[in-house]
């Protein structure tokens, strides 16, 4: 195909996607005031240190994916409050540690953050959500599930039925501790139950401080289940019971905004959503939350180049 028709097609989607969003997004006509937006995060999925979000057929909440939204939205003046929703049922625990810390880093600044609970916001989701000023959940939200677990498989039976004999070679007694070959032995499981336990003390310790419950009180709630919604505000573990429209009154109150806010949402963002926003920013249409890498900018510039050119034939 000839080069110059390619990127001739590729200009027009992309003067088409900016008019689109430009529409969709409701953009105004001037800066947005410093101060009058709710920035919203989504936490979707099983939660793990991965940097983007993952899955197959499914969804998965990247640690640094989070990280970088919560960043840009602490770092924007136009952001006077950030809503976290999250439909999650854990995950990693030290994704979660690094999600809540952020989310810590967002309230040292000054602003408001308020945790909405969608379907499910249990373990490393409630974890996350027990950073937050305010938690607001449905009545039928599953929540809770305080505890840490760690599985591994003895599948040294099924090699010997089938005639499988696993050869290991290791530095130290505990190199392939947790290893499907054989049991565990009784120093491996106290070594990896202490793990567990301390993993579980951190968490113990960030529901009590969080929530501002006593921590014999979170020990006692802390036993792995689950809780709905309703029942977990009868047990200081979610401050009010509503939907999502209703934990964006609660910031809107916590916040002090006047008016209509307006939300924001971050998210990851592929090249061209990334170059829509930039020029939006340029046009000062918005907060500036977007940003093109010196690769993107160059492509870009590269592109216009071309345009007129283009244009001539």
């Amino acid at each position: 195909m000839n080069k110059r028709l390619v990127v001739g097609i590729i200009l027009a989607v992309v003067i088409v996607s900016l008019v689109a969003a430009l529409a969709a997004n409701n953009i105004r006509g001037g800066p947005v005031e410093k101060g009058e937006r709710i920035g919203l995060i989504h936490i979707e999925g099983v939660i793990t240190g991965a940097r983007e979000e993952v899955g197959f057929l499914g969804q998965g909440a990247g640690a640094e994916s989070v990280l970088e939204q919560l960043k840009e939205a602490g770092e924007d003046d136009t952001i006077k409050a950030v809503m976290i929703r999250i439909n999650s049922p854990g995950g990693s625990a030290a994704a979660s540690q690094e999600i809540g810390d952020e989310i810590a880093k967002i309230r040292q600044k000054g602003k408001i953050v308020v945790a909405s609970m969608g379907d499910v916001a249990a373990s490393g989701g409630y974890w996350i959500a027990a950073k937050a000023d305010r938690i607001v959940a449905n009545p039928a939200t599953m929540t809770g599930s305080i505890g840490v677990i760690m599985e591994t498989a003895n599948l040294q039976e099924l090699f010997d039925k089938i005639g499988v004999t696993p050869q290991t070679i290791k530095s130290g007694p505990f190199k392939d501790i947790g290893s499907p070959n054989r049991p565990l032995t009784p120093e491996e499981r106290q070594i990896l139950q202490s793990m567990v336990d301390d993993i579980y003390q951190q968490f113990v310790t960030v529901v009590a401080e969080g929530r501002k419950i006593d921590r014999q009180k979170v020990l006692q709630l802390a036993d792995g289940r689950i809780f709905t919604g309703r029942q977990a505000r009868e047990n200081g573990l979610v401050d009010e019971l509503g939907n999502f429209y209703h934990a964006v009154e609660v910031t809107k109150k916590l916040a002090k905004i006047k008016g209509e806010p307006e939300i924001y949402e971050f998210g990851p963002r592929s090249p061209f959503e990334r170059l829509f926003g930039q020029v939006r920013s340029l046009l000062g249409l918005n907060g500036g939350a977007y940003s093109l890498s010196p690769r993107e900018i160059q492509v870009f510039r590269e592109v216009l180049k071309m345009q007129p050119t283009l244009q001539n034939r």
